[in-house]
């Protein structure tokens, strides 16, 4: 067993990888640079649903922090495979109390099904685009308290979260 999650830590942060070298691809004018990272996204949505059926949600004490934090992103990046998301979120939402998955990553992960969903998210995590030079969320539930349950689960104020994005 100690062995198969050694091997199933480093298929993690493989496939986190060639996601984060691929991410570009999501949003370029070239429409085989997109269907590349939608492909991509697929097959590692596709694996993390497999995963999950045989070990439950890739907790850190298990595959270690990288390969968690891995498996999170692979979740967030499945934006085409909602029953994906779901389960992942399923499995964070009862490995946050118990201390195995992170409370910021799971609303990170929250606010990105909902949207997929057509519904408010809840923390502002995702971005609809710019308006004015400033990043705009999509809607939230509780806009006037989006920076309030943003610090419950550990993430900085909704402003000092777009400081950092370009906004050209």
């Amino acid at each position: 067993m100690a062995h198969d999650l050694a091997a199933l830590a480093a298929e993690l942060t493989d496939m986190a990888a060639a996601d984060q070298r691929a991410s570009m691809g999501a949003n370029s004018d070239d429409p085989s640079e997109r269907l590349a990272w939608r492909r991509l996204t697929a097959r590692h949505g596709d694996r993390l649903a497999e995963i999950m059926d045989v070990y439950g949600w890739p907790a850190a004490e298990r595959v270690g922090e990288e390969a968690a934090r891995a498996a999170w992103l692979i979740a967030q990046h499945a934006d085409r495979q909602l029953d994906v998301q779901r389960r992942a979120l399923e499995l964070m939402e009862q490995a946050v109390p118990a201390g195995s998955a992170a409370r910021r990553e799971l609303a990170f992960l929250r606010d990105r099904t909902l949207v997929n969903e057509g519904r408010e998210q809840i923390y502002g995590t995702q971005i609809a685009g710019v308006k004015d030079g400033a990043p705009v969320p999509w809607p939230c539930e509780e806009p006037e308290r989006m920076d309030e349950l943003r610090a419950e689960v550990g993430i900085e104020p909704f402003d000092e979260y777009v400081a950092g994005f370009a906004t050209t």
